[in-house]
This record gives C-alpha cells, structure tokens and sequence, in this order.
C-alpha cells in the first residue's frame, strides 16, 4: 500500500479518535443520547482507519504513533475548547511524546514498509 494512504489513513483515524474522545466527555456517562451516538460513530470511523493503516504499518507502531499524536491533541482540545489548564511539567511531558513520534518515524526502521 502506498505510504500516504497508510499515513493519510492513520492521521484520519487520530483525528476522529480525538473526536471521539471530545464527545466522550459532553456524553454525562452516556446519558445524552446525541454525544453517545458521535462519540460511538467517531470511535467506529477511527478504529476501521486504523484497520487499514495496520495491513502496512507494524501494529506497535502504529499504535505508538496513534495514542502519542492523540494525547497531544486531546490536550490542545481540552486546553482551547475546554479551557482546561497545562502546567509546565504537562507541556514538556506532551513535547517529550510529540519528540518520540518524531524519533520512531524519522530513524526507526521498523516504520519502512
């Protein structure tokens, strides 16, 4: 498969898992019925993306790269939309993961399909 629809189909699945896991937190334990139904199409869309990105990609890998680029969205999520608060050992730790992302997909070799 060509890289960027493994990439493109792995980046996409981030997205809606980070959609997903917005919805989650409006859903009030899944008792609002229209944020439990985003949140469950939203997760149904991210896990069949990632399916795809795993008929290339190595599933450590992906998943590395899956839930590091998640955090670090999820947390810019909830910082402006939210408005919940970063402190600086929590923006370094969320810099330090975006750098090991960087570090698989740049030198590991494991990454190459």
């Amino acid at each position: 498969m060509n890289p960027l629809v493994t990439y493109g189909a792995l980046f996409a699945a981030i997205v809606f898992e980070v959609i997903g896991t917005s919805f989650l937190q409006q859903t009030n334990q899944w008792t609002r019925l229209v944020p439990t139904l985003c949140m469950g199409a939203s997760y149904a869309i991210a896990f069949y993306l990632l399916s795809i990105t795993l008929t290339t990609m190595p599933v450590g890998i992906a998943y590395a790269i899956w839930s590091g680029l998640g955090i670090v969205l999820i947390s810019l999520v909830g910082f402006f939309v939210f408005k919940q608060t970063l402190d600086a050992p929590a923006m370094i730790g969320l810099g330090l993961i975006v750098a090991g992302v960087l570090i698989v997909n740049l030198f590991s070799d494991s990454v190459r399909h």
